[in-house]
């Protein structure tokens, strides 16, 4: 918090508010609070100096990593390095988002002329809050924004990454003497969507077929396994029959 307070200055309580809603795309509040802290001078410096529209961008980008994650598949902290390896200059990990481009700087210039391409906006590779708005539309083309949200309501993953968020939060807001009633009633929406919305109905579906998974196994593991068992019992005899004729047969050379 201190450093969300240093470095957005006058715009820190927004930052405050958006990692507050950030649960809901199973982000807490800790988590935002680093991310936002780690590109925030890179985006200061992009806006001249607008704390506001620097909040505001790095808002965008830290839903978009949580997107990607969700999306592709992708480990968060993967994502989460390359963002900040783009406040740095750094493209090497472009690729981890999987988005279509390579690690190389050429390949972000290509990405930043696509994104172009489809708004009309001119995006500069040498500002930081260009490059993120770019893959913000590039990932929108592709049908990635949302997503995180949208799986925190109707996945089992999802809604537990929310719940899980939104319990941190609530420590937090322990932790700090903070008025706890905003988080607490975070934390009870978010479990009620994971238990009421995906948990139990995940059980039921599972209870309710769990008697033709069983039917199925009787009327085909069964027999396979059976199967199986008198072929190795045959070639256990084989092998036996084979060991007993070898020894007869040596008996009679010595003999």
């Amino acid at each position: 918090l201190g450093g969300v307070d240093t470095l957005y200055g006058s715009a820190a309580e927004g930052v405050r508010s958006y990692a507050r809603e950030a649960a809901a795309a199973g982000i807490s509040m800790n988590t935002y609070s680093e991310q936002a802290v780690s590109f925030g001078a890179a985006l200061k410096q992009a806006f001249g100096g607008d704390v506001a529209k620097a909040a505001e961008a790095a808002n965008t980008a830290i839903l978009d990593m949580a997107d990607n994650s969700a999306k592709m598949g992708t480990d968060i902290t993967s994502v989460q390095m390359a963002y900040q390896g783009f406040a740095k200059q750094n493209y090497t990990m472009l690729d981890n988002l999987k988005l279509g481009y390579g690690g190389t700087k050429t390949e972000m210039e290509r990405l930043l002329a696509d994104a172009e391409a489809l708004t009309g906006v001119h995006y500069d590779i040498n500002n930081l809050g260009d490059v993120y708005e770019a893959i913000h539309v590039i990932q929108g083309e592709l049908g990635l924004t949302g997503v995180a949200a949208q799986e925190a309501s109707e996945t089992f993953t999802g809604s537990f990454a929310a719940m899980k968020a939104a319990g941190q939060n609530l420590l937090g807001s322990l932790a700090l003497g903070q008025d706890v009633a905003p988080a607490m009633t975070q934390f009870a929406t978010s479990a009620s969507t994971f238990l009421f919305n995906n948990l139990l109905p995940m059980l039921g579906t599972f209870f309710k077929n769990l008697p033709i998974a069983i039917l199925t196994f009787i009327k085909t593991g069964i027999p396979a396994l059976l199967s199986g068992i008198s072929n190795m019992i045959s070639q256990v005899a084989n092998s036996l029959t084979t060991l007993a004729d070898i020894s007869r047969s040596e008996e009679r050379r010595v003999g």
